[in-house]
């Protein structure tokens, strides 16, 4: 029963947002009725699946006779489903005053609850062919969604969207099919690529290796496949808030790990060549990601090279092929998305409320909306990791890994963090310093109009304010869910 429990858990948002088009709701409220009841009855059923069934697999076909279309749940994907049930009833009730005044409400709101099935299906996916498949209908999903304003900005926003990320899935998909030749499996395994890898085998599987991570890398914004998610930010801020914190740069994220700790093996890849071509790029792509945040004027685009950055954070940790990097690595994928989305929430807020789009315009705004800049300023302080805020927790838990871990690759991503650290320090509390002390000459009667927004908006932001405060002053029970990937990952431990 349980292996059928996780397809209603994906199916429901995907057929009920199918379905939303179709229903052509009028009344406002109806259809929030509708998308809300979706999307609190998925998360529920996500919850108590990842709380008690561990271990269910789910065959629900078989392609050929060595690869099916499968399920699992285990710890790691079991982490992802989890910030995704979480963040996503949140976004869709900031979505509901967002999207208040735009056109076609009943597709737009069909194409993000369908993306919410089929990112956990990219969770719940047992064997890479099940998670590729996921992987790229989230490609597909999450396009009209970033087209929504069908503006030529949007439109080539979205053809340079569907271009890397074709790019990058035909990588990846190289790299799959290369190691299945090889005698590797595409099954999600605690055993890695076990009787594949022979001294003839060696050089190709790490080619492989590299073709799935830079494939997989586009959607985690890896440099210089990153080109993407600033473009990407013309899309309405709930499109923006799921692409950079829990939907798809995560899904490259999680894809990443997979084939890191599942499809490979940290034994496989630690001390290799690859490895470090690998944490090179991350350590680069954090650095990049973050002096590039500091250079941006535009308020989203500004939050788009830092989550170019923060995504890295993780890649790096996940690439150092320790116990310590897989749990600093989930830690931090958990609390970027929550520090993460409250800031494009902010974001949002400001330009739902005032229209305002540049960092040079928020001069005062912390008075005009002190609830939304309240909350800007607990994520950002989070986001720079100052304790006992989230983000200092999974920041620190990082840079002890790559201590542990030893080698000159790991130092080298050590001296990025910090760099990383001062620069996000500058981009953040600029904006904070500006909204609560404008300065000389600023006039209090151009804000006379701008308000807090409704509580659609604002609710969203303080349970996240909250979630980062508990969370970082209380994270054993989060610790301690996510140390229960060490047993797959690590069956010798």
């Amino acid at each position: 029963m349980n292996g059928i429990a996780i397809l209603i858990v994906i199916m429901l948002p995907i057929l009920g947002g199918a379905l939303l088009p179709l229903l052509d709701f009028d009344a406002r409220k109806a259809r929030m009725y509708y998308v809300m009841a979706i999307v609190l009855a998925t998360s529920v059923l996500c919850l108590s699946l990842i709380s008690g069934s561990e271990g269910t697999q789910f065959v629900l076909y078989h392609l050929t006779s060595t690869i099916d279309i499968a399920f699992r749940i285990d710890r790691f994907g079991s982490v992802f489903a989890l910030l995704v049930s979480v963040l996503w009833p949140l976004s869709t009730l900031y979505a509901f005053e967002y999207m208040s005044h735009s056109h076609k409400r009943n597709r737009f709101f069909g194409f993000f609850t369908m993306s919410f099935g089929i990112t956990l299906g990219v969770a719940f996916s047992g064997n890479l062919i099940t998670m590729y498949l996921f992987y790229e209908l989230l490609t597909l999903s999450t396009l009209p969604l970033i087209t929504h304003d069908g503006s030529r900005e949007a439109k080539v926003a979205g053809v340079k969207y569907l271009v890397y990320s074709i790019a990058g899935a035909t990588a990846a998909f190289i790299g799959m099919i290369a190691v299945l030749t090889r005698g590797g499996s595409l099954e999600f395994n605690v055993i890695g690529l076990g009787s594949a890898v022979t001294e003839a085998n060696r050089n190709f599987l790490d080619a492989a290796f590299l073709f799935m991570f830079f494939g997989f890398g586009v959607k985690a914004a890896l440099f210089p496949l990153h080109g993407w998610l600033p473009t990407a930010g013309v899309a309405p801020t709930p499109v923006t808030a799921l692409l950079h914190a829990v939907a798809v740069v995560k899904s490259g994220v999680f894809a990443i790990g997979r084939v890191v700790y599942y499809t490979y093996d940290a034994g496989y890849l630690a001390g290799s060549i690859v490895q470090k071509v690998a944490l090179w790029f991350a350590a680069f792509t954090i650095v990049y990601g973050t002096v590039m945040a500091w250079k941006e004027l535009h308020f989203k685009k500004r939050l788009a090279y830092s989550t170019v950055s923060n995504l890295s954070y993780i890649l790096f940790a996940f690439l150092l092929a320790t116990p310590q990097g897989l749990t600093a690595g989930l830690l931090h994928m958990i609390f970027h998305g929550l520090m993460k989305i409250a800031l494009f929430f902010v974001a949002g807020a400001v330009m739902h409320q005032s229209g305002k789009t540049y960092v040079t315009e928020l001069g005062g705004f912390a008075k005009a909306m002190p609830i939304s800049f309240g909350v800007f300023t607990i994520a950002s302080v989070a986001l720079i990791g100052v304790p006992p805020l989230c983000g200092f927790l999974s920041k620190y838990a990082i840079a002890v890994a790559a201590v542990d871990e030893g080698s000159v690759s790991g130092y080298l991503g050590i001296a990025a963090l910090l760099i990383s650290a001062v620069f996000t320090s500058m981009y953040l509390l600029t904006i904070v310093v500006k909204a609560y002390f404008p300065g000389e000459g600023f006039d209090p009667a151009s804000l006379k109009d701008v308000k807090e927004a409704n509580w659609y908006m604002t609710l969203p932001l303080i349970a996240l304010a909250v979630l980062m405060i508990v969370l970082g002053c209380l994270p054993g029970g989060l610790t301690q869910f996510i140390a229960g990937t060490l047993a797959d990952a690590f069956p010798g431990l």
